[in-house]
């Protein structure tokens, strides 16, 4: 079969915070060998990483410490976060604030001493997210960027993943088909190590904040190179997406949690407050909590007029939100709002998923050659993500995954040769839609959003689940059956639909396969059915793993490492 091919010691999927660290660190600790980033769009100009408005938890300040860190993330987990991965994050999260800055070149908000500016997040006991304004994504963005490209680190721009490629006996990564986006033509790239950092991005949603081309497709590749995911129940929906309305896509956009945190309010329909009914701290409960709230108001009909709540910031002074949220006040005009002196209408919107592939502190996975990093893994967050724990955790462990690529590279890595059948057999999956009459790639979508959203997303129970199933099952065979146009494959955006819609079922039904199992609720994941979240000292996380096409699921019990339910982690506690 004619396909391009081509070679690089290091190959990096994906150019978010994770993936750009990762380069950074991997030409650091290696110069001499090749590290090439694909990217499905162009690199610095998409990815979530970007997107971060709110900012980056660090424990600088004095009063705060790595140890309170660690316990806000181990308790807004629900006692489900691996501790090691945890204590990795918050650890490590202090010294690549001091590189993003003095090495990179980025400049973060400041007080009137000089100091780093932290501002107030939801579901933590202190003021620690370190921000550029309301932008902080663009800043830590730009800045790595310019280091990529004046390093002459290789990129592979407009290139889509499509599947990780073994070897011929299955035990190690020989490299990733791809395709060309520019030309439609499919390429393989061999590579002695490879890292996974696609991002995750939950848009089978109605109501999601990525962009449109974040499509999973980095846990949908890894589920069929046999991986094992975990806590793929666990999807976190941000408790303020943008609600415009049906005539835009800017629906589901991210007001940023620091709007609550500096003292924002959320009224129902009839304009009065109702979080201090479901959370003593309020606006300021962690996202699940919050998110439930609205959902809980919604459901009861108590809602503004495009079927939501609304946040009102104007009682905190209009010239001060202009100034401190100055992007989201720009956001807001954009579609009508005034969020200064008025109000805005806001929704649940699906945001993050703390399921991933699961890995070791190194980032190395159950695939020799295989490295993960950033939101395509599982077990930093357990239950529930803290706000501004996210871009923390992409540079945090893309460094810490170019660092040991680099090692495995030198001492163990090899180009090795790929499963040719693997490849013809991908190649014939990716051109199924070309040999297909059917139409209604938008009906299919649709039918998605409406299902995840009704049945696996902020409140669930059995019934609602088996519907879910037995719809994504249809959803699925519908897509097998639906073509798209074999004209010119360059930029074919109806072929690359297709793909991001197989990919984005696939992941659907392993939340869902999840979702089914845990019948109690932690976090993210609420059974109406199952109320109760359980023995904290009992508590068992999700794995999942697809083996010949059958689903294996099962609950292993939390190892907990440095604390357990009921303590407080000490200073000399942590270090023993």
């Amino acid at each position: 079969m004619n396909i391009e091919r081509v070679k690089t010691d290091i190959l990096i999927l994906g150019s978010g915070g994770a993936g750009l660290f990762a380069a950074l660190h991997a030409h650091k600790a290696a110069p001499d060998l090749s590290i090439t980033v694909a990217v499905k769009g162009l690199l610095g100009k998409c990815g979530c990483t970007r997107m971060v408005q709110g900012g980056y938890n660090v424990a600088l300040a004095p009063g705060d410490s790595v140890e309170r860190h660690f316990m806000d993330t181990i308790e807004g987990s629900k006692w489900l976060s691996n501790q090691d991965l945890a204590w990795a994050l918050v650890s490590t999260a202090v010294e690549r604030v001091r590189e993003l800055e003095n090495e990179l070149g980025c400049f973060f908000d400041r007080n009137p001493d000089g100091s780093i500016h932290q501002k107030a997040f939801a579901g933590q006991t202190f003021d620690r997210t370190v921000h550029k304004g309301d932008l902080t994504g663009i800043e830590i963005i730009n800045r790595l960027a310019e280091q990529v490209w004046s390093r002459g680190i290789h990129r592979l721009e407009e290139h889509r993943a499509i599947e990780l490629i073994k070897t011929a006996d299955g035990k190690h990564i020989a490299g990733v088909l791809m395709i060309d986006m520019r030309t439609g033509r499919f390429v393989f790239v061999q590579a002695r190590a490879v890292l996974l950092a696609t991002g995750g991005g939950p848009t089978m949603y109605k109501f999601h904040t990525p962009s449109g081309d974040k499509s999973c497709d980095g846990l949908a590749m890894a589920l069929r190179a046999g991986l094992t995911l975990r806590d793929m129940e666990m999807v976190q929906f941000h408790p303020t997406g943008l609600l415009a309305g049906s005539h835009t896509r800017m629906t589901g956009t991210v007001l940023e949690e620091g709007l609550r945190g500096a003292g924002g309010h959320l009224l129902n329909g009839s304009k009065a407050r109702f979080m201090d009914s479901y959370d003593k701290r309020g606006e300021r409960a962690t996202r699940d909590i919050v998110s439930r709230g609205i959902y809980s108001e919604m459901r009861a009909g108590r809602t503004s007029p495009n079927g939501g709540v609304y946040i009102q910031m104007s009682h905190l002074g209009p010239d001060k939100v202009r100034k401190q949220f100055k992007g989201m006040v720009e956001r807001c005009a954009d579609c009508g709002f005034d969020l200064a002196g008025g109000l805005v209408e806001v929704v649940p919107t699906a945001h993050y998923m703390m399921g991933g592939v699961t890995f070791q502190p190194d980032c190395s996975t159950e695939l020799r050659g295989l490295f993960a990093a950033g939101e395509d893994t599982g077990g930093v967050h357990g239950a529930n993500r803290l706000g501004g724990n996210g871009v923390a955790n992409s540079t945090v462990f893309g460094g810490i995954a170019g660092e040991n690529m680099a090692k495995w590279a030198k001492a163990q890595g090899q180009f090795r040769e790929p499963d040719s059948l693997a490849i013809e057999s991908a190649i014939k999956d990716a051109e199924t839609p070309f040999t297909k009459n059917g139409k209604g790639l938008e009906g299919i979508r649709e039918s998605l959003y409406e299902c995840m959203w009704t049945h696996v997303g902020i409140i669930r129970d059995r019934d609602g689940l088996l519907r879910a199933r037995r719809a994504l099952g249809e959803l699925f065979e519908r897509l097998m059956l639906t073509g798209v146009v074999d004209g010119d494959r360059a930029f074919n955006a109806q072929w690359h639909d297709w793909l991001n819609l197989k990919n984005l079922i696939a992941v659907s039904q392993i939340i869902t396969e999840a979702a089914i199992s845990r019948e109690n609720s932690r976090g993210a994941h609420f059974r109406e059915d199952y109320p109760d979240a359980g023995d904290l000292e009992m508590s068992a996380y999700t794995t999942i793993q697809k083996r010949d096409g059958d689903v294996e699921i099962k609950q292993e019990p939390v190892i907990f490492s440095r604390v357990r339910p009921g303590e407080t982690i000490l200073c000399e506690q942590i270090t023993q």
